[in-house]
């Protein structure tokens, strides 16, 4: 059957780079930015490459190497950057209200080890450095973040930023089980440090929550307390979203890793990708519980950038 759309593109893709398991392609691409669907805390979306090299054993983004005509497990093996990011945004930000939110990073991270390669995420930023008046939010799991805290902070002069670091665990261990390729857990704890230092707002993400396996309280009490004790402002608490491309990798990883769950998860996912109302409510009052005990928000800072408005500083004031 012949291919057609994105899985043409993707068929036709260069080969940038490949080393040991993992292939990097060029993909080509007509737009960057992506509008969202209704009752979401932002508007658009960008994400710089299509699969991600952390290989989360969770990740709900795997269903989108399947419109390649790829299988899920191919989502952390194969990675696609996409072609003329930077200038794909020049020619598309005016499609966006200046009051609408942008989130960077909301499937494959944008600082995955392909960024060090390809630079398709700093070709963006270097697109908002040179905007005023923007809401952008940043998504990551990388310390590799920190190489950009210059235009980080360019950025933050004129528009209101959020960078969100997502730590699932303080657990070594179960990160290195739940997220193989990412860095560990401390080390994603010293950039909120490091960003907290150089004046950037900053969340910490336990997400996604797991039931049974991150959702304690003393567990996310305790990331809770790191979090703000090394500079975060707020602290999410989303729970599992699990669609069946996700569900063939992660359910065997349970079979593996945590047995005694595994037929828990099968019936609490056997007719939705959404855990129950019921397990969500709760979810939600234990994360509440703890934000409030360490003073932390629950979404996006907005603040007074340095240049909202008003005339760049050292500009002369028009004579009458």
């Amino acid at each position: 059957m012949a291919l057609v759309g994105i899985a043409r593109l993707a068929s036709r893709s260069e080969l940038l780079e490949a080393k040991r398991a993992v292939e990097y392609f060029e993909l080509p691409t007509r737009s960057i930015l992506n509008r969202t669907k209704p009752n979401l805390p932002f508007q658009w979306t960008i994400n710089p490459y299509r699969g991600c090299e952390f290989g989360c054993q969770y990740c709900f983004a795997r269903y989108t190497h399947e419109f390649m005509e790829l299988q899920p497990a191919d989502f952390e093996d194969k990675i696609y950057a996409k072609q003329a990011a930077g200038e794909l945004l020049r020619q598309e930000l005016g499609r966006a209200d200046r009051k609408e939110h942008i989130a960077l990073g909301t499937a494959t991270d944008p600082y995955q080890p392909a960024e060090r390669r390809f630079g398709r995420t700093r070709a963006i930023l270097e697109v908002f450095a040179r905007e005023r008046g923007r809401f952008l939010g940043i998504t990551t799991k990388s310390d590799l973040v920190l190489r950009d805290i210059d235009l980080l902070r360019e950025i933050a002069r004129s528009n209101v930023l959020g960078v969100n670091l997502t730590i699932t665990t303080l657990d070594e261990k179960l990160a290195r089980l739940l997220e193989p390729r990412a860095p560990r857990p401390a080390l994603r704890l010293e950039t909120v440090r490091r960003l907290s230092a150089a004046g950037i707002c900053v969340s910490v993400f336990p997400n996604p929550i797991m039931p049974g396996i991150t959702d304690g309280e003393r567990a996310l009490d305790r990331l809770a307390r790191a979090a703000r004790e090394n500079g975060a402002l707020s602290f999410g608490g989303g729970p599992l979203f699990l669609v069946p491309s996700a569900q063939k990798v992660f359910f065997p990883f349970l079979d593996r890793h945590f047995p005694d769950l595994a037929p828990k998860y099968r019936a609490a996912f056997a007719r939705s990708g959404y855990l129950s109302k019921t397990y969500k409510d709760a979810l939600r009052e234990r994360v509440e519980r703890i934000r409030e005990r360490y003073g932390l928000a629950s979404g996006m800072i907005e603040y007074q950038p340095e240049l909202w408005s008003g005339e760049e500083q050292g500009e002369l004031f028009p004579l009458e």
